[in-house]
Parts: structure tokens; sequence; C-alpha cells
């Protein structure tokens, strides 16, 4: 409690304490804190590489990692902003001399003449911090070894007497407070001059500092050891030359600066997307603010000022060959550069580069300045944004004409195997049909056989049918004569006598009605069974005979009326099949058969 309450004061031999404000006590408390931690810090990188590094005789290469300050710009800005942003512009520094040496080397090795002349350099933004005699860390300095008060609006006329030849430096007129505008290659920010000073200062109270060294916590004491030089009071601690938090800033930044300038560094840049640590979630300003921090933005501007793209012989043939006609050798390069080897060989490594040439030489003589806008190395094709973009469109012009080419090709192939389909279709569907056609005639003939075999077959029945009824009439013709003799001889002897003897006339008609009356009890066709109808018929058949002079029998013929009484009249027969190249097919060709049962009956008009 005394040694955060009480502050020691010198004067001459004699020691006096003055109690402190609560303001200034405080504080006191917050820089006991600051100091145990900073000496605990110191501690355990310390041991960290006690532990994981050997004996320095015994190694000669390292890898270090180094988590760089991020760029800050804030609301209010003070000394921790200036130092972190300083950091970042000598850092920045490095990069770019390191990139820009890096480009020059790699230039010179394939034989490029290229040296950048404008691009940004931020020398004059660490110069305006750091520099000597007059910057603004200098200043600050001077302002803590001066023994009075600080005054923030005084310090501002130093600053701008001192510094506003810099371009960098500038001031906030619209800003009440006094203040400074740095511009750093990330943007301007604008630092708040008030309390700057007593930052810089950063005192530590002896009294503190002995309260920690007799401590008996066994980590204090070695955070804290004892000095040497016990003997050393209080007031000779005192007069020591203060040791500023810039000055202490700037050595360690200077021995880091040493490191790196006697290693070859590799840069990692991290962006967060948003900075709420949220899935999915890209903020524009957030990202882009981050980019400027560091220093993404001036390092395209760098790459922009030279040639940003390089591609080697074999990806840029392989990928730029579109845009010229065939070129002789291609092909074969295709075949020798297999994925498995190494890489090409020096004379496949000629023939390359002379194709980049040429396809380089088809695409800018189209253009005027062409001298800065492509390059070939000794492997590689140094190309500009802009020369980019030429070979990209000329590359999907290129596209398009070879898509238009396979469309073409692809639509008249596409034509003439429609046009082959329906001639095989037509050409199946004519042979389909003939072969149908030819089935439905072989069809008709055959039926047409069948009907005629049959038609032959009734025709040889009938004929037979009616030579037995021929027979059976000749006998009963016989015996009805032998009868009639017989009568005749009877009525002879019974005194009837005949003048005459039968007429051709009265056998014709008793024949006729014989015929009719053994017939008439069935008659074809007509089905008749019943007593009536059979009367009727013999009626008819009667009546026929009482008035035979005024018919006439003839025999089978084919005019209008035809009538049969035993069968159907035989000659030809004409038969008309549907589709077919017969029209007619004559069946019985024949001449005209007769007989006694093919009588018909003509009415005479």
């Amino acid at each position: 409690m005394e040694r955060l309450c009480y502050r020691t004061i010198t004067a001459g031999r004699q020691v006096f304490k003055k109690p402190c404000k609560k303001a200034e006590c405080q504080t006191r408390r917050d820089c006991l804190a600051k100091t145990i931690y900073a000496r605990l810090f110191d501690w355990l990188v310390t041991s960290i590489n006690e532990s994981i590094c050997c004996e320095s005789g015994e190694w000669s290469n390292f890898i270090g990692l180094l988590d760089v300050y991020g760029f800050e710009s804030f609301l209010q800005n003070s000394l921790e902003q200036l130092c972190i942003n300083y950091a970042n512009e000598k850092l920045q520094q490095h990069f770019v001399s390191h990139y820009m040496k890096a480009q020059q080397e790699e230039y010179a090795a394939e034989a490029l003449e290229w040296s950048f002349i404008s691009y940004q350099d931020n020398r004059r933004c660490v110069e305006l911090i750091e520099g000597s005699p007059v910057s603004v860390f200098s200043l600050l300095n001077e302002e803590c070894r001066l023994n009075r008060s600080s005054d923030a609006v005084q310090l501002q006329s130093r600053f701008e007497v001192n510094l506003s030849h810099n371009v960098c430096f500038g001031r906030d007129t619209f800003n009440k407070k006094p203040n400074f505008v740095i511009s750093h290659y990330a943007g301007k920010v604008i630092y708040q001059i008030e309390e700057m000073v007593e930052k810089n200062k950063d005192p530590v109270p002896p009294e503190l500092i002995h309260l920690l060294q007799e401590t008996k916590d066994c980590l204090l004491q070695k955070l804290f050891p004892q000095e040497l030089n016990n003997h050393v009071d209080v007031g000779a601690h005192s007069r020591l030359p203060a040791v500023t938090v810039v000055s202490k800033f700037k050595g360690s930044l200077e021995r880091l600066m040493t490191i790196l300038n006697e290693s070859t560094p590799h840069y990692i840049r991290c962006i967060k997307p948003n900075m709420d640590c949220k899935a999915l979630l890209f903020r524009t300003k957030e990202v882009l603010s981050q980019l400027e921090a560091c220093g993404i933005v001036e390092t395209i501007h760098i790459s922009a000022a030279g040639f940003p793209i390089r591609i080697s012989f074999q990806s840029f043939v392989k990928r730029y060959e579109l845009i010229t006609p065939y070129i002789h050798g291609i092909k074969r390069l295709r075949k020798d550069l297999a994925p498995a080897r190494q890489g090409p060989s020096p004379v496949e490594m000629n023939e390359l580069k002379l194709v980049s040439q040429t396809i380089l030489q088809m695409v800018l003589s189209t253009l005027t300045s062409s001298n800065t806008l492509a390059h070939c190395g000794t492997t590689k094709v140094f190309l500009s944004h802009y020369m980019v973009d030429i070979l990209e469109k000329q590359r999907a012009l290129a596209l398009s004409q070879r898509a238009s080419n396979i469309q073409c090709c692809w639509r008249r192939y596409r034509h003439r195997k429609l046009a082959n389909q329906k001639k095989a279709a037509i050409t199946i569907q004519a042979v389909v049909r003939s072969w149908l056609t030819r089935k439905h005639i072989e069809k008709m003939h055959k039926a047409a056989s069948v009907i005629k075999r049959t038609w032959i077959r009734w025709k040889q029945q009938m004929e037979a049918i009616c030579s037995q009824d021929l027979d059976d009439f000749t006998d009963s013709m016989e015996r009805k004569t032998l009868s009639l003799e017989e009568k005749a001889f009877d009525t002879s002897n019974r005194n009837y006598t005949q003048s005459k003897p039968w007429e051709y006339g009265s056998v014709e008609r008793s024949w006729l009605f014989d015929f009719a009356l053994s017939r008439a009890p069935v008659v074809r066709n007509i089905g008749v069974t019943d007593g009536f109808n059979r009367h009727l018929l013999l009626l008819t058949c009667l009546h026929i005979l009482k008035r035979r002079n005024r018919y006439s029998i003839n025999a089978n013929q084919s005019h209008h009326g035809i009538t049969s009484i035993r069968a159907l009249p035989q000659g030809s027969v004409k038969f008309h099949y549907k589709r077919s190249p017969l029209h007619f097919a004559n069946i019985c060709p024949d001449a005209l058969k007769y007989g006694f049962n093919e009588i018909l009956l003509e009415k005479v008009k």
C-alpha cells in the first residue's frame, strides 16, 4: 500500500514521501500490472526457445514464424496505433524490396530487360515516422526529455513547423482536438496528440521495482532478480537516462528487420470475410479494407507495372494454339511432352518458344503498342493484363468458330442419316407391301383353285346323276312301250282296235307328265312337304300339258327368265376377285352339254 500510494522524492541527500492522488494511484497500479506482464511474456518466450533450440554452434538454418501486426485505424488513434502502423510500414517496405528484387532477378534469369520505373514506395512515410534528424519519433522523445508538462497544442505546432515539407504529413482541420494525419500505404490515419507524450514516457516508479525484487514469490524472483549494484540508491537510479516507448519499439523492430534481411521470407496474407466469424457471409467493405491494410492492393499496383502473368511455353501453347491455324510440329510436341516426364528437353523448349512467338506475332500484328504487352523469355511467356484479355478474346472467337464447324458437320451428318433412314424405311415398306400383295395373290389363286376343284367335282357328280337318270328314263320308256304294246294287244283281243301307233308327241307328252308327277312330291331348293302344295304342283303340271301349244321346250339356254326344274344351268361361270389382277376367272370354258333332265320352260310372249 505504501509503495502504490506514496511517491519518493529526492532533494539532495534528503528523501521525501509524498502521497499520490487517486488517479495517480490507479496509474501506478496499472504500471505495476503492465511491468509484470511484460517480464512474464519475455520469460515465456525465452523458456520456449531454450526448450526447443539446441546449441547455437550446432545449427546454421532456422524457421521463424512472425505474426505481423494488423494495420489499425480507429476513431481515436494514439501512440499504440502509431507504433503498430509504423511496424506495418517497415514490413511493407521490406516486402516491396524483396518482391522487386525477386522480380528483377526473374527478369534477368529470363533474359528480359525490364526495370520498374514508376511504382509507389512508402519510403517517405517511413522517414516521416523514424527519420533523422527530425521525425515524429524524434520530436516525441525530445518532448519527453524536457522537464516540463506537455502541451498538445504546442506539440502540434512543432509537428507542423518541422514536418510540413513531407507529402505524407497533414492535419484534420475539422477536428478541434490537436491531431496530425499520416498517409500510410493502406490509407490516411488521424492520430490524437493528447496524452501521447505521457504514453511515450511510460515511467516505472523505482518503488515498484524494489517491491517486485523484494517479493517472496519464486516466479517473480526469476522475473525481477536482485540487481548487482545494490548500493545504488534510489536517487542515483532516478538520474539514469530514461528509455521511451518509441525508442524501445524502434530498437526491437530494427532487430527483427535484421533477421528478415538475413533470411528468405515467405508471406501469407490472411483475410477474414466478416468480423463476426460467421459462415457463408462475405462483406465487401471489410474485405477491401483488409486487402488495403495487408498491402495486397499496393502489391497489385506494383505487379501491374511489369508483367504480372507468367506462363510456361508448354502451357501457353496448349491453351492458345487454337488462335492460329495448324502449326507444323504441335501434334508431335503433344506426343513427346508426356506428363510423366520431368520437363521438355532443350530442343523441345526451342520449338515451343518458336510456336509461342508465332502465336504472339499473329496477335500483336494488329496492335500498335506491342512492345510492352508481352515478352518471351527462356522458359516463360511474360504477359500483361491487356494482352491476356486480347488472347482470351481471340481464343473465345476461335472456339466459337470450331463450335460452328462442329455444329455444321453434325447437322449435315444428322440430315444424311435421316435421309438414309427414310430411304431405308421406304425400301422396307415397298418390300413388305410387295410381299403382302404376293401372299394375297397366292392366297386368292389358292382359293380359286379350291373353288375350281370343288366346282369340277360338283359338276362331275351332277353329270353322273344325270347319266343315271337318263338310264333310268330309258328303261322306264322301254317298259312303258312294252306295256302299251301289251295293252294294245289285249284291247285288240277285247275288241278295242287302234288305227294308229303312238305318236312322238304323245310319247313326249306322256314322258313329261310322268316326269312332273314323279318329281312333284319333292321339289329341291323349296323344301315343300305338305299335301296342299303338292296338289298345286300337280295341277300346274297338268295345266302346262293342256296348254302345250303355247310353250316351247328348249335345251339349256342362257336367256332371260331361266327356270330349272332339276338342276342348275351348266356352262361358263365367271368369278370376280377383289384386289386381284385376274378380274374374271372362267371356271368352265367347255361347250354346253344337253340332256333330257335339263328342261327349260320359257313362256312364249
